[in-house]
């Protein structure tokens, strides 16, 4: 199964693809789709609709996981970052791929093995889990990495949002 792990913002929305099969996880590819402070929010939006439709139409995942969103300060941040978000998932379903979504907790906690693991922590996890040579780059690609080895390992029992 070919799993598109999301790490989605509006200035940079990771993403991470890796193929699970019995349990074991080989990566294809992970990256980040990014747009810049300049350009009209509407336009970033559509660059991240239309990055996210490229990689689907070439790597055909079977199903999507997304981080749920957590923010605790800046409710404009919160607002435009929900936005990308929304944008991600729309795209996906208008593909057909269900949509899978985890908390931060469940995520370090699959990949970790511990709730309070720095960022750090789950970017080595994702390295060695994956046996990569070193840590994927951007953040925000490990972070989808990690969020796809998350499903990877609860897709018998989860549910799609």
């Amino acid at each position: 199964m070919i799993i598109l792990g999301l790490d989605p913002g509006f200035a940079i929305t990771g993403y991470g693809l890796v193929e699970s099969v019995s349990n074991h996880l080989s990566i294809i590819k992970y990256g980040a789709i990014t747009t810049p402070a300049g350009m009209p929010f509407t336009q970033r939006l559509m660059a991240i609709r239309n990055g996210l439709a490229d990689i689907i139409s070439e790597y055909r995942p079977q199903c999507a996981a997304v981080e749920e969103l957590f923010f605790n300060s800046n409710t404009t941040t919160a607002i435009k970052v929900a936005q990308g978000r929304g944008v991600a998932v729309e795209t996906l379903a208008e593909n057909g791929i269900p949509v899978f979504e985890y908390t931060p907790l469940q995520v370090k906690m699959t990949v970790a093995g511990y709730g309070r693991a720095d960022k750090n922590q789950i970017q080595q996890m994702v390295k060695v889990m994956l046996k990569l040579d070193s840590v994927p780059k951007p953040d925000d690609a490990a972070d989808a990495l990690a969020i796809a080895i998350c499903h990877s390992f609860s897709q018998l029992t989860a549910k799609p949002v």
